[in-house]
């Protein structure tokens, strides 16, 4: 199984990755080894997750992710359909 997470930092900035194991993944981030982002920008906590049979398929919902506005990202991780729908819409 693979994941997608958004890890908020401790600068409210927001990292999204994949991996197969989450609270591994994190623990690496937190002391600072792996992405190069998450070295400047230690994460606290995970935000949001979600799962994939595939990592070639979780790899393409990052780069969707990545190109996101914080506005959606934010809409993702409260579960709000409408305010994500909207969103999408207008191209934010």
């Amino acid at each position: 199984m693979w994941y997608l997470c958004i890890l908020k930092c401790e600068n409210d900035r927001y990292y999204v990755g994949i991996t197969n194991s989450i609270e591994q993944r994190l623990g690496k981030h937190q002391r600072g080894v792996g992405a190069r982002f998450t070295k400047q920008n230690r994460p606290e906590k995970i935000l949001y997750q979600e799962s994939f049979g595939t990592k070639s398929v979780a790899m393409q919902r990052e780069q969707q992710l990545k190109r996101w506005s914080r506005a959606k990202k934010d809409a993702l991780i409260a579960g709000d359909t409408d305010k994500l729908r909207r969103l999408s819409t207008s191209h934010d």
